[in-house]
């Protein structure tokens, strides 16, 4: 081994992992330099457990390949259940954790490690000797289950790993596990602020836009829709089904805003309220349109689905309007909400909620006609004047025709 080459892999450990790179450039880099150094790496994992909605946590898989390597990046889902338990409960990692140790060597080509299955298949890839590692962060560096890092480093080298290698991928490891979990808390971060915030507004936080009062006057296309009968559904179904049935239709309603390029502000209850902007205010109608016919079909088919599950269904109310709001930070010094605000959000609340009256399962107002290009207006039919709560005065309404 070349000691220089190898204080020159920890010099480049930290400066990758300041520098941000991900996952699979930082595996990449390590293990090139690590088998340059004369480490005879053949194999490696890399694993992290994250805190998002899906997956409960990403593996980074490096092989060498010729004089190169090839990196993939795999996120998994729940392991506490199913085959995922089974496989994880046999796994080195989970005899670490269970043992409280923090290294574990596997000699495959002396027979041992014969209750794990990642032995088997990495003999079966000519590996003669694999060194399996955690490396734990401290209770108050913990989030959600991330709480440590875990690899493994095989060889294909025929008299295995040496003591001094062992010792030096031990020494390592440290550096790159800091590394990882610095990549994966910026992930995480991002991940939250846009799940919880939507996609635009958590972009603007993680910008640094998170004074209290700094707010944008921005000319949007608001949509707020709700669920028919919400109240007489929850009086009627069981309480175990509640959870699922609003997760299925918010599934239904999100992703046809954010396909058509829209973005989620807020969840309230069974209501969702959501902005389209682009530099043509006619392109932004066409985008809210679109997902109001992405929407329906996609109720249809999911009413299809419950329906034959012999589960409650219902439909969407949808409002759509268009007007200036102020978008921004609102709230206290210790709790701030990344909102809008402004008379055009209260009307569009209030159009949705005039579906109902007008037997309707969509209202646009008399603006968001007007601001609709000349091709897609024969799809907006007016259905009358209707006074909205808390409106001075009464509003032209319009219905929006199925899409040919």
């Amino acid at each position: 081994m070349n000691d220089a080459a190898l204080s020159e892999l920890a010099r480049w450990t930290t400066e990758a992992g300041l520098a941000g790179k991900s996952e699979t450039a930082l595996l990449d880099g390590f293990c090139r330099r690590a088998v340059e150094a004369g480490l005879p790496i053949a194999r490696a994992v890399v694993i992290i457990d994250t805190l998002h909605p899906v997956h409960e946590g990403r593996a980074t898989r490096w092989r060498r390949e010729g004089d190169g390597g090839q990196t993939e990046l795999v996120e998994y889902g729940p392991t506490n259940e199913g085959e995922a338990a089974e496989s994880w409960r046999r796994s080195p990692f989970f005899r670490l954790l269970e043992s409280g140790g923090s290294d574990l060597r596997i000699r495959i080509a002396a027979g041992e490690g014969e209750e794990f299955p990642t032995k088997t298949a990495l003999q079966d890839e000519g590996m003669t000797d694999c060194l399996v590692l955690i490396n734990r962060f401290a209770a108050h560096g913990v989030i959600g289950e991330m709480d440590c890092v875990y690899s493994y480093w095989a060889t294909d080298a025929s008299h295995g790993f040496g003591d001094r290698e062992i010792a030096a991928l031990i020494g390592l490891m440290p550096g790159l596990a800091l590394s990882v979990k610095c990549v994966s808390l910026a992930r995480i971060a991002g991940t939250l602020v846009e799940t919880y915030l939507g996609r635009d507004a958590g972009r603007r936080v993680l910008a640094g836009r998170i004074r209290r009062g700094v707010a944008d006057t921005i000319g949007a296309v608001l949509w707020y829709s709700d669920l028919r009968g919400f109240t007489g559904i929850t009086d009627r179904a069981a309480p175990q089904q509640l959870i699922p049935l609003l997760n299925d239709y918010a599934e239904a309603v999100i992703s046809a805003v954010h396909d058509s390029g829209g973005d989620v502000l807020k969840l309230i209850g069974d209501g969702t309220l959501a902005i389209f902007t682009a530099e043509a205010t006619e392109e932004a109608c066409r985008c809210a349109l679109e997902a109001e016919t992405t929407l329906r079909r996609r109720i249809d088919e999911l009413n299809r689905r419950r329906a034959g599950k012999d589960l409650p269904t219902t439909d969407v109310y949808l409002g759509l309007h268009i007007g200036d709001v102020f978008y921004g930070n609102i709230g206290s010094n210790d709790r701030l909400d990344f909102t809008v605000i402004g008379p055009a959000v209260n009307e569009v609340s209030r159009i949705a909620a005039m579906c109902r009256s007008a037997e309707r399962s969509v209202l646009a107002s008399a603006a968001f006609a007007n601001a609709t290009a000349e091709a897609a207006r024969p799809r907006l039919v007016s259905v009358g004047r209707y006074a909205l709560r808390g409106v001075e005065r009464p509003q032209e309404l319009f219905t929006v025709a199925p899409a040919v």
